[in-house]
């Protein structure tokens, strides 16, 4: 299974983004175009998945290639556990969801995150894509935790500022951190990473204000530059360095950053849900096509789909 790096503290800060964004009005998912049912195949494969599973213990969830989190490590607090229960998918007639629970009594020990990764690195250039909903508040205790909930590709590092080391990242943090005091959006690239001392090598943007609610995050890999959108905008744009070396997994977690902020005795729970996760390799789609894409996976009945094969990178 492909492992998240240490808490990835920015160092390079491109450019401001304004919170405009979070301000938007989210579009519905699922909208289906008149060309939808036409549309080609991806060249590499397409990959997709409704999380229409049980519970983490169902076996369809490791049939189709996911590995939920239960041993301890980085990110996130030393001591704090990343249970397999923190994994759940509460399904009902209308909707499927993945939902990662996180929860926190300000104790390492009474600590719990959550990780769930697609354990083979096979996905490459193309357009990566999912709906997101990333929450303000806890659902139950006080709120003030810097937590980070996440949608990321990653290469794990096979030694300290690993040349083929790949990481992509979606990163919500509700309650700042890395140097934001308020909530923010990162949209961050990596080259490499030293684990100790630690040293980064990323460059990142970040979107100020709230992103509480749902999102559509669509990031486009392709001719060297890496364009990341939310709910239809163009938000960064990486290249260069920073553009991946390798195949990645594709992988949501929550994590705590640390637990100085946390308030009281009390316990506070958070969750973030997914609605789908999209791949199509080798191709370049717009969030709109991605819409599209998923509509008419979900017309047709599937659940979930992989046809990529070894063709990546």
């Amino acid at each position: 299974m492909a492992t998240r790096c240490p808490a990835p503290v920015p160092v390079l800060l491109v450019t401001a983004l304004t919170a405009t964004l979070a301000g938007c009005a989210v579009p519905e998912a699922g909208t289906v175009s008149a060309t939808a049912a036409d549309a080609p195949l991806a060249s590499c494969g397409v990959f997709f998945d409704d999380f229409a599973y049980s519970g983490g213990d169902d076996p369809e969830l490791a049939g189709h290639g996911w590995n939920v989190r239960d041993y301890q490590g980085g990110p996130g607090v030393p001591g704090a556990g990343w249970t397999a229960d923190a994994v759940r998918f509460p399904n009902g007639q209308d909707a499927t969801l993945l939902r990662l629970h996180a929860a926190t009594d300000g104790t390492p020990a009474g600590t719990t995150q959550a990780e769930l990764a697609f354990g083979e690195r096979k996905f490459f250039e193309g357009t990566y894509a999912a709906r997101v909903r990333f929450t303000d508040a806890p659902v139950t205790g006080p709120d003030g935790d810097r937590l980070v909930q996440t949608f990321f590709t990653i290469t794990p590092l096979a030694a300290d500022n690993d040349p083929a080391y790949s990481e992509l990242d979606f990163e919500y943090l509700p309650n700042g951190g890395w140097g934001e005091t308020g909530p923010a959006l990162f949209f961050t690239s990596w080259e490499t990473y030293q684990r100790e001392p630690w040293q980064a090598d990323n460059t990142h943007d970040v979107a100020r204000g709230s992103f509480d609610g749902w999102h559509d995050l669509v990031v486009q890999v392709s001719g060297g530059t890496v364009r990341y959108h939310v709910d239809g905008e163009l938000v960064a744009e990486h290249g260069g360095r920073y553009y991946p070396d390798s195949p990645m997994s594709i992988n949501f977690n929550q994590w705590f950053i640390d637990l100085d902020a946390h308030s009281g005795g009390g316990r506070s729970e958070y969750t973030q849900d997914v609605d789908y996760v999209y791949y199509a390799g080798d191709e370049v789609l717009s969030p709109a096509e991605v819409g599209d894409r998923v509509a008419a996976q979900r017309a047709a009945g599937t659940e979930r789909t992989d046809t990529v094969d070894g063709c990546a990178g």
